[in-house]
């Protein structure tokens, strides 16, 4: 007999299935024609953050195993960062591109505010799920409001000075490392 559990992780699965193949595509489509792609780092490490931002989630999905009771008003709460996620992977790739340059930087400024946007929303229902569901102290997600301020502000702020997205893309991609290298060390200790 399928649990719960396993039968609602099946469309949570299929949604970030989704986001990670609209990623690779969107990336093999730039590989295949590398010779008009200007690349513009700020730009791939948002690439990089989505993709790992979809395997984390669909990682972390696995710790509701052993909720009890499942409610459609939850199953519809947990469905929206996958949602968002998928947004975020298509928005960040150009489409419709027939001829000419495809100028990643040029696109990246186009679009930062609508990325930035869906990007702010990923902290705002992580920190739901975490005091809602998993119980986590305040303290325990401050570092989460700190990024859902940053990106907020990115998002609001019409700023297209070069230097400020490239220190918000380190700062993103340092607290992903970071937070990567805390989990691990939390799963060292407990096994």
């Amino acid at each position: 007999m399928i649990s719960a559990f396993e039968y609602i992780t099946v469309f949570i699965s299929i949604i970030l299935g989704l986001g990670v193949t609209q990623i690779l595509t969107g990336i093999a489509d730039l590989v295949h024609q590398n010779e008009r792609v200007k690349i513009y780092w700020p730009h791939v490490v948002w690439i990089f953050l989505v993709l790992i931002l979809h395997v984390q989630e669909w990682y972390v999905t696995f710790e509701l195993r052993t909720l009890d009771k499942w409610r459609f008003p939850l199953f519809l709460f947990l469905l929206l960062y996958p949602v968002v996620l998928f947004i975020m992977a298509r928005l960040l790739f150009p489409f419709g591109f027939n001829e000419g340059v495809i100028d990643l930087r040029k696109f990246y400024f186009e679009n930062y505010r609508r990325i930035f946007l869906f990007g702010s929303m990923l902290p705002f229902l992580s920190i739901l799920d975490n005091l809602i569901l998993r119980d986590y102290a305040w303290l325990d997600i401050l570092a989460q409001f700190v990024v859902l301020l940053a990106l907020s502000m990115m998002a609001i702020l019409k700023n297209s000075k070069p230097w400020l997205h490239k220190s918000v893309a380190v700062f993103l991609l340092l607290f992903l490392v970071g937070s990567i290298i805390v989990e691990w060390d939390k799963w060292l200790v407990t096994n």
